[in-house]
């Protein structure tokens, strides 16, 4: 599995993070991937407004 995060589109909210804390870590504002074989990354990627984390 592969993870991308269009850093340049995230809007800063932080939903990612807090959906999937193991996974992802907001730094200086930005969605960051922090462990890219945590189990919620999926979850992340659904719940992000502006559909900037991809998963192929």
């Amino acid at each position: 599995m592969k993870i991308e995060i269009e850093k340049n589109k995230c809007i800063g909210c932080g939903v990612c993070a807090s959906v999937c804390p193991e996974g992802i870590e907001m730094i200086n504002g930005v969605a960051t991937i922090k462990n890219a074989d945590a189990d919620c990354l999926q979850n992340a990627a659904e719940v992000c407004p502006v559909n900037i984390i991809k998963i192929n």
